[in-house]
Order: structure tokens, then C-alpha cells, then sequence
């Protein structure tokens, strides 16, 4: 099993959140609300003048729980859908070695 985690913008929570309902290899994730520092806030198109004062850059982290052979299809899925996170997302891959519910 692996972690496919993404940061994507805020603006795009709901159509990404449409989209991963639609997957069959997704049987759930979760979504957590978090900050991007960093230089690229002056050059993001996305960002309200108010962001730019406060000088973060809204975005949600997506964990999706994911069959080692699925990351790569629902990483093309998602990148060919149309749901605006193409070019300004960020992706990362982790292997778990347990999972299970308590």
C-alpha cells in the first residue's frame, strides 16, 4: 500500500473532491487545510490580494490511501480530468508497511 499525498489549491477542494469520488481505485481521502510558504507566493496567478499581504498561499493536502499498482493510473486520471490542479500541484509518494483500524 502506498500514501499518494497532493497539495493542491485551495479554489480546486470541490471539483478535485468530485473527481476522486468518480475513481474506483480511491475508497476514501482526506483533505487538511494547510499554508505554502515560500518565494513562489509573488508569482502565483491564484493568489487575492489579501493572500499576498499575509504572505501564504491557501492550499489543502489530499491523503489518499492507495493499492501499490493504482498510484500511477490515478495520477494520470486526475491530471488529464480537467479539475485545475495541472501545473500547480504537488505530489508525493509513501510506502506504508501497516495499515488497519483500532
Amino acid at each position: 500500500m502506498n500514501i499518494l499525498t497532493l497539495i493542491v489549491h485551495a479554489n480546486s477542494q470541490q471539483e478535485l473532491a468530485d473527481q476522486l469520488r468518480t475513481l474506483k481505485q480511491v475508497s476514501g481521502f482526506t483533505f487538511s487545510h494547510v499554508e505554502g510558504h515560500g518565494a513562489q507566493v509573488e508569482h502565483d496567478p491564484f493568489l487575492s490580494a489579501r493572500d499576498k499581504v499575509v504572505g501564504y498561499t491557501p492550499r489543502v493536502r489530499v491523503d489518499i490511501l492507495l493499492e501499490e499498482g493504482d498510484v500511477a493510473s490515478v495520477l494520470d486520471q486526475l491530471s488529464s480530468a480537467g479539475t485545475g490542479i495541472g501545473g500547480q500541484t504537488l505530489y508525493w509518494v509513501t510506502a506504508v508497511e501497516q495499515h488497519g483500524r483500532l
